[in-house]
């Protein structure tokens, strides 16, 4: 969307208790807001012990992504990325979610993970934010808690932690009594959370600390009469809890900017915004107003100006593996003369089809630092398993299974299943980066072939010839043996 001719984008951010909807202008390299939505949902509170949303929180989020729609109608995709955080890649029932979702909603919605919600949370702090030295930003969402710490743009560790002021309000206060037996049980339940990061966080260290989110807006609200400019320190949070158990139930607290919305999550977020000032030793720290959506923004414009984080991180990983560059872009050339000839054929068309299969060819030799035995599995994991700032869940487990089935024999079982990706793409991904693995195996480019490619739904054809085929018996076996993957796949291979 442009006004003019200033580029329009929008972010939106499904969170656990919140969705929020915030439309900003880039103008001489930084952003304008324009309008702003929230709304109410306790997703979170709709999640039942088997992690399955509940027909009522689905359509809560039905009806709010339907308005979203509505204001968001005149924009291109390109300009609108929306993000799912902790409730919606924890349900077990996301696809059903999903379908009930694009039936109101046109734009894709990506499920990011914890590391991911974490980075774009400090990148949206970094944008508006700045300090010298180390900081320390602290999100206190409806079902998670991120942690980062960074220095200016660059953050230096990430941490997603399984509690929120929605699930602990449940946990800890679901019938509404409060008391200090009931507080201790929240805050140590959330120091054991802690616990896996306080070594490489605490040796790191900070300088600054920041919280954001509205339980943080909150809390800071209510220590100091509403001014948010002043620090928020540990004592004021600990009188806040003396004061809460003092009243013994949540609808007896008489906090004057506590609001009607703001009270069934109240004493989660307390506790869990205590356990981390005392576990880290944090005497005091600023409320700031900028956070995941600011974040969303930052990388909307940075894809627009052509600058996507997801090629440094590929960047960044092929060097850490020392990665044999040579081969990864063998690899690559053969995926980029053989992509043209079947993207139409097997419908191969999203923007991100074929970004993938070349990051999968950079870092399909990473478990080598491992073991060249069984290295597809050790790849597999490694990038399973890494941090990749920019991708997705779907985006990262997609790049990990192409990895996985490149080479030996395709288990069907195995393959995982997507939310947005139908398995036939999934299917046909695999067998054209397996193909052109295959055809670089001798990790010679100028042995390779000058061959013809055409494709079919369901079939492509290499023309080889004779003589090519004779000098090269191993290769001609190999690839005799890749048709019977291919069939399991419901993919033809014909070579001659």
């Amino acid at each position: 969307m442009h006004t003019n001719d200033v580029t329009t984008f929008a972010a939106v951010d499904l969170g656990s208790n919140s969705f929020h909807l915030l439309l900003a202008r880039e103008v001489d390299g930084r952003l304008e807001v324009l309008h702003k939505e929230k709304q109410r949902v306790y997703l979170a509170a709709g999640l039942d012990n088997n992690d399955c949303l509940s027909d009522e929180a689905i359509e809560r989020a039905v009806s709010v992504l339907r308005q979203f729609a509505r204001t968001l109608i005149d924009f291109p995709a390109a300009n609108v990325k929306v993000v799912a955080t902790y409730t919606l890649r924890r349900a077990r029932n996301i696809k059903s979610f999903m379908r009930r979702a694009r039936s109101v909603f046109p734009f894709h919605i990506d499920v990011i993970s914890g590391q991911e919600e974490a980075r774009l949370i400090y990148q949206g702090v970094a944008q508006h934010v700045h300090h010298e030295g180390l900081r320390l930003v602290i999100d206190i969402g409806g079902g998670s808690t991120e942690l980062a710490i960074g220095e200016h743009h660059q953050h230096l560790r990430l941490s997603s932690r399984n509690m929120g002021c929605v699930s602990y309000s449940q946990q800890f206060f679901a019938d509404g009594r409060i008391s200090k037996k009931r507080f201790k049980r929240a805050i140590v339940k959330a120091e054991q959370e802690l616990e896996s990061i306080a070594n490489s966080f605490t040796q790191l260290g900070w300088q600054h600390v920041l919280v954001t989110s509205g339980t943080a807006k909150m809390l800071s609200a209510l220590c100091h009469q509403g001014d948010l400019t002043q620090p928020l320190i540990q004592s004021a949070l600990a009188t806040l809890i003396e004061a809460s158990c003092d009243s013994g139930h949540i609808e007896q607290l008489e906090f004057a900017e506590l609001s009607e919305e703001r009270r069934p999550t109240f004493c989660g977020g307390l506790a869990i915004l205590y356990a981390v000032m005392t576990f880290f030793d944090i005497d005091a720290l600023t409320y700031c107003d900028f956070s995941l959506r600011e974040g969303i923004l930052y990388e909307l414009t940075e894809l627009h100006a052509h600058k996507d984080i997801r090629v440094a991180t590929i960047a960044n990983v092929s060097t850490r593996y020392v990665v044999d560059s040579e081969h990864a872009a063998n690899v690559s050339a053969t995926l980029q003369w053989l992509f043209p000839h079947i993207e139409q054929p097997w419908q191969l068309t999203h923007e991100d089809d074929l970004p993938v299969l070349l990051w999968a060819a950079q870092l399909h030799e990473v478990g080598l630092s491992i073991n060249s035995s069984g290295l597809h599995k050790h790849s597999a994991y490694i990038i399973a398993n890494s941090q990749l700032p920019g991708f997705t869940q779907e985006q990262q487990q997609l790049l990990a299974c192409l990895i996985r089935f490149y080479r030996k024999k395709i288990k069907l079982k195995a393959l995982p299943e997507f939310i947005a990706l139908p398995s036939l793409t999934l299917q046909r991904m695999i067998a054209l980066f397996r193909l052109a693995v295959l055809m670089n195996q001798k990790r010679q480019a100028k042995q390779k072939p000058d061959y013809k490619i055409s494709a079919e739904s369901h079939a492509l054809t290499l023309q080889l010839g004779k003589q090519w085929l004779s000098d090269n018996t191993l290769l001609a076996a190999d690839l005799e043996a890749e048709q019977q993957q291919w069939k399991k796949l419901g993919l033809d291979l014909h070579v001659f």
